[in-house]
Protein backbone atom coordinates (compact mmCIF):
# COMPACT_ATOMS: atom_id res chain seq x y z
CA UNK A 1 0.00 0.00 0.00
CA UNK A 2 1.22 3.61 -0.91
CA UNK A 3 1.65 6.24 1.76
CA UNK A 4 0.87 9.65 0.71
CA UNK A 5 2.29 12.22 2.51
CA UNK A 6 0.44 15.58 1.93
CA UNK A 7 1.49 18.37 0.42
CA UNK A 8 4.66 19.37 -1.99
CA UNK A 9 7.23 22.55 -2.46
CA UNK A 10 7.03 25.22 -4.18
CA UNK A 11 3.79 25.38 -6.44
CA UNK A 12 2.68 22.14 -4.11
CA UNK A 13 2.84 23.95 -1.07
CA UNK A 14 0.15 26.24 -2.01
CA UNK A 15 -1.83 22.87 -2.25
CA UNK A 16 -1.03 21.73 1.17
CA UNK A 17 -4.47 21.93 2.90
CA UNK A 18 -6.43 20.12 0.19
CA UNK A 19 -3.93 17.28 0.20
CA UNK A 20 -2.79 17.62 -3.70
CA UNK A 21 0.67 16.32 -4.66
CA UNK A 22 3.16 17.92 -7.09
CA UNK A 23 4.55 15.34 -9.60
CA UNK A 24 8.00 15.49 -7.48
CA UNK A 25 6.21 14.67 -4.57
CA UNK A 26 4.16 11.71 -6.54
CA UNK A 27 7.77 10.72 -7.73
CA UNK A 28 9.53 10.07 -4.17
CA UNK A 29 6.28 8.58 -2.98
CA UNK A 30 6.13 5.75 -5.82
CA UNK A 31 9.60 5.56 -5.64
CA UNK A 32 9.40 3.64 -2.30
CA UNK A 33 7.93 0.07 -4.23
CA UNK A 34 8.96 1.41 -7.72
CA UNK A 35 12.88 2.67 -7.29
CA UNK A 36 12.98 2.73 -11.31
CA UNK A 37 9.95 4.91 -11.88
CA UNK A 38 10.16 7.93 -13.60
CA UNK A 39 8.90 11.58 -14.23
CA UNK A 40 8.67 10.83 -17.92
CA UNK A 41 6.83 7.28 -17.07
CA UNK A 42 4.36 9.33 -14.93
CA UNK A 43 3.12 11.79 -18.00
CA UNK A 44 3.48 9.20 -20.20
CA UNK A 45 0.86 6.95 -18.25
CA UNK A 46 -0.93 10.54 -18.34
CA UNK A 47 -0.60 10.87 -22.13
CA UNK A 48 -2.56 7.35 -22.22
CA UNK A 49 -5.56 8.54 -20.20
CA UNK A 50 -4.47 6.23 -17.19
CA UNK A 51 -4.66 9.21 -14.90
CA UNK A 52 -6.31 12.39 -15.01
CA UNK A 53 -4.40 14.48 -12.54
CA UNK A 54 -6.00 17.94 -11.78
CA UNK A 55 -4.20 21.54 -13.20
CA UNK A 56 -3.17 24.88 -11.24
CA UNK A 57 -4.13 27.84 -13.05
CA UNK A 58 -0.79 27.79 -14.25
CA UNK A 59 -0.63 24.50 -15.63
CA UNK A 60 1.07 22.25 -12.95
CA UNK A 61 -0.08 19.17 -12.66
CA UNK A 62 -1.83 17.99 -8.77
CA UNK A 63 -2.31 14.46 -8.17
CA UNK A 64 -4.62 13.14 -5.39
CA UNK A 65 -4.13 10.27 -3.48
CA UNK A 66 -6.32 7.91 -5.26
CA UNK A 67 -4.28 9.34 -8.47
CA UNK A 68 -1.14 7.85 -6.42
CA UNK A 69 -3.10 4.80 -5.72
CA UNK A 70 -4.14 4.12 -9.58
CA UNK A 71 -0.81 5.13 -10.53
CA UNK A 72 0.62 1.99 -8.30
CA UNK A 73 -2.08 -0.10 -9.24
CA UNK A 74 -1.04 0.42 -12.72
CA UNK A 75 2.75 0.56 -11.84
CA UNK A 76 2.42 -3.03 -10.57
CA UNK A 77 -0.10 -4.79 -12.83
CA UNK A 78 2.89 -3.95 -15.43
CA UNK A 79 5.74 -5.36 -13.06
CA UNK A 80 4.17 -8.20 -11.60
CA UNK A 81 1.80 -9.40 -14.47
CA UNK A 82 3.60 -7.99 -17.63
CA UNK A 83 0.20 -6.35 -19.31
CA UNK A 84 0.22 -3.91 -21.95
CA UNK A 85 -1.35 -0.37 -21.28
CA UNK A 86 -4.66 -1.58 -23.43
CA UNK A 87 -5.44 -4.00 -21.27
CA UNK A 88 -4.50 -2.36 -17.81
CA UNK A 89 -7.35 0.58 -19.07
CA UNK A 90 -9.82 -2.11 -19.51
CA UNK A 91 -9.11 -3.75 -16.37
CA UNK A 92 -9.31 -0.23 -14.35
CA UNK A 93 -12.65 0.59 -16.12
CA UNK A 94 -13.82 -2.86 -15.39
CA UNK A 95 -12.98 -2.53 -11.89
CA UNK A 96 -14.58 1.45 -12.07
CA UNK A 97 -18.00 -1.10 -12.81
CA UNK A 98 -17.43 -3.02 -9.68
CA UNK A 99 -16.72 -6.43 -12.09
CA UNK A 100 -14.20 -8.38 -10.65
CA UNK A 101 -11.68 -9.31 -13.18
CA UNK A 102 -8.87 -11.99 -13.34
CA UNK A 103 -5.86 -10.47 -14.60
CA UNK A 104 -3.88 -12.60 -17.76
CA UNK A 105 -0.84 -12.83 -17.65
CA UNK A 106 1.23 -12.24 -21.04
CA UNK A 107 4.77 -14.14 -22.15
CA UNK A 108 5.83 -15.81 -24.54
CA UNK A 109 6.93 -19.61 -25.02
CA UNK A 110 10.52 -20.50 -25.31
CA UNK A 111 12.59 -21.54 -27.55
CA UNK A 112 11.67 -24.66 -29.15
CA UNK A 113 8.41 -24.99 -27.41
CA UNK A 114 6.36 -23.44 -29.54
CA UNK A 115 3.15 -24.88 -30.43
CA UNK A 116 3.66 -26.96 -26.58
CA UNK A 117 0.99 -26.29 -23.82
CA UNK A 118 2.88 -23.50 -21.58
CA UNK A 119 4.30 -25.14 -18.39
CA UNK A 120 3.35 -23.15 -15.59
CA UNK A 121 6.44 -22.25 -14.44
CA UNK A 122 7.90 -20.78 -17.93
CA UNK A 123 8.36 -17.16 -17.35
CA UNK A 124 6.73 -14.55 -18.74
CA UNK A 125 7.98 -11.74 -20.84
CA UNK A 126 7.26 -8.11 -20.50
CA UNK A 127 7.41 -6.07 -23.89
CA UNK A 128 7.00 -2.62 -25.27
CA UNK A 129 6.66 -1.42 -29.07
CA UNK A 130 9.17 0.95 -30.36
CA UNK A 131 6.68 3.76 -30.68
CA UNK A 132 5.63 3.83 -27.04
CA UNK A 133 9.13 3.33 -26.12
CA UNK A 134 10.22 6.46 -27.62
CA UNK A 135 7.01 8.01 -26.28
CA UNK A 136 8.19 7.00 -22.26
CA UNK A 137 12.00 7.70 -22.86
CA UNK A 138 10.80 10.98 -24.73
CA UNK A 139 13.51 10.40 -27.15
CA UNK A 140 13.75 10.24 -30.95
CA UNK A 141 14.17 7.62 -33.90
CA UNK A 142 17.69 9.52 -34.31
CA UNK A 143 18.47 8.97 -31.03
CA UNK A 144 17.19 5.35 -30.36
CA UNK A 145 18.84 4.45 -33.74
CA UNK A 146 22.47 5.62 -32.50
CA UNK A 147 21.93 3.83 -29.03
CA UNK A 148 21.40 0.82 -31.08
CA UNK A 149 24.17 1.29 -33.44
CA UNK A 150 26.38 0.61 -29.91
CA UNK A 151 24.52 -2.15 -28.88
CA UNK A 152 22.85 -0.17 -25.90
CA UNK A 153 19.37 -1.20 -26.78
CA UNK A 154 18.38 -4.31 -29.43
CA UNK A 155 15.06 -4.63 -30.45
CA UNK A 156 13.94 -8.60 -29.28
CA UNK A 157 12.02 -8.73 -32.45
CA UNK A 158 10.83 -6.14 -35.04
CA UNK A 159 9.45 -3.05 -33.70
CA UNK A 160 9.98 -4.76 -30.29
CA UNK A 161 11.42 -4.10 -27.32
CA UNK A 162 11.99 -6.04 -23.79
CA UNK A 163 10.43 -4.01 -21.39
CA UNK A 164 13.54 -3.17 -19.39
CA UNK A 165 14.52 -1.45 -22.55
CA UNK A 166 12.54 1.38 -21.16
CA UNK A 167 14.99 2.18 -18.01
CA UNK A 168 18.04 1.45 -20.26
CA UNK A 169 16.79 4.68 -22.03
CA UNK A 170 15.98 6.64 -19.46
CA UNK A 171 19.35 6.05 -17.68
CA UNK A 172 21.27 6.84 -20.78
CA UNK A 173 19.07 9.80 -20.91
CA UNK A 174 20.39 10.76 -17.41
CA UNK A 175 23.32 10.11 -18.08
CA UNK A 176 23.86 12.63 -21.38
CA UNK A 177 22.68 15.12 -19.28
CA UNK A 178 26.24 15.41 -17.62
CA UNK A 179 27.76 14.78 -20.87
CA UNK A 180 28.39 11.05 -21.07
CA UNK A 181 27.23 10.24 -24.58
CA UNK A 182 26.47 6.76 -26.26
CA UNK A 183 29.43 5.63 -27.75
CA UNK A 184 31.16 5.71 -23.83
CA UNK A 185 28.61 3.24 -22.96
CA UNK A 186 30.30 0.61 -25.11
CA UNK A 187 32.71 -0.33 -22.36
CA UNK A 188 29.76 -0.89 -19.60
CA UNK A 189 27.11 -2.69 -22.39
CA UNK A 190 30.56 -5.28 -22.98
CA UNK A 191 31.31 -5.89 -18.86
CA UNK A 192 27.37 -6.06 -18.81
CA UNK A 193 27.80 -8.72 -21.75
CA UNK A 194 30.73 -10.90 -19.78
CA UNK A 195 28.95 -10.97 -16.83
CA UNK A 196 25.75 -11.89 -18.03
CA UNK A 197 27.76 -14.82 -19.87
CA UNK A 198 28.89 -15.97 -16.80
CA UNK A 199 25.80 -16.24 -15.56
CA UNK A 200 24.42 -18.02 -18.26
CA UNK A 201 27.15 -20.67 -18.40
CA UNK A 202 26.34 -21.08 -14.93
CA UNK A 203 22.51 -21.74 -15.51
CA UNK A 204 22.94 -23.68 -18.28
CA UNK A 205 22.99 -27.01 -17.79
CA UNK A 206 19.97 -26.32 -15.41
CA UNK A 207 17.99 -24.96 -18.29
CA UNK A 208 18.79 -27.54 -20.52
CA UNK A 209 17.04 -30.47 -18.35
CA UNK A 210 13.63 -32.07 -18.67
CA UNK A 211 12.43 -32.19 -15.30
CA UNK A 212 10.31 -28.85 -15.27
CA UNK A 213 11.18 -27.96 -11.96
CA UNK A 214 14.68 -28.25 -12.43
CA UNK A 215 14.32 -25.41 -15.24
CA UNK A 216 11.99 -23.57 -12.82
CA UNK A 217 14.72 -23.17 -10.77
CA UNK A 218 17.44 -22.53 -13.29
CA UNK A 219 15.28 -19.18 -13.49
CA UNK A 220 15.58 -18.71 -10.17
CA UNK A 221 18.69 -19.08 -10.12
CA UNK A 222 19.74 -16.41 -12.68
CA UNK A 223 17.53 -13.72 -11.09
CA UNK A 224 19.78 -14.95 -7.78
CA UNK A 225 23.03 -14.36 -9.55
CA UNK A 226 22.19 -11.38 -11.59
CA UNK A 227 21.05 -9.72 -8.45
CA UNK A 228 23.99 -10.44 -6.85
CA UNK A 229 26.47 -9.52 -10.10
CA UNK A 230 24.54 -5.93 -10.10
CA UNK A 231 25.48 -5.65 -6.41
CA UNK A 232 28.86 -6.37 -6.63
CA UNK A 233 29.37 -4.22 -9.52
CA UNK A 234 27.89 -1.25 -8.43
CA UNK A 235 30.16 -1.65 -4.89
CA UNK A 236 33.37 -2.35 -7.36
CA UNK A 237 32.44 1.18 -9.11
CA UNK A 238 31.70 2.92 -5.81
CA UNK A 239 35.18 1.75 -4.43
CA UNK A 240 37.27 2.41 -7.30
CA UNK A 241 35.27 5.83 -7.12
CA UNK A 242 35.24 6.61 -2.75
CA UNK A 243 32.35 7.08 -2.88
CA UNK A 244 29.49 6.13 -0.79
CA UNK A 245 25.71 6.10 -2.09
CA UNK A 246 22.33 6.15 -0.32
Amino acid sequence: MLHTPSGGAGDGAAAADTGLMSIGTVLNVLREEFPEVTISKIRFLESEGLIEPQRTPSGYRKFSARDVERLGHVLRMQRDHYLPLKVIREHLEAMERGEAVQLPVLGRPRDGEAGQESAPEAPTVARIGRAQLLAVAGIGERELAEWESYGLLTPVEEGVYDAEAVTVAELITELGRYGIEPRHLRAMKAAADREAGLVDQLVAPLRRHRNPQTRAHAEARTKELAGLTVKLHAALVRTALGVRLP
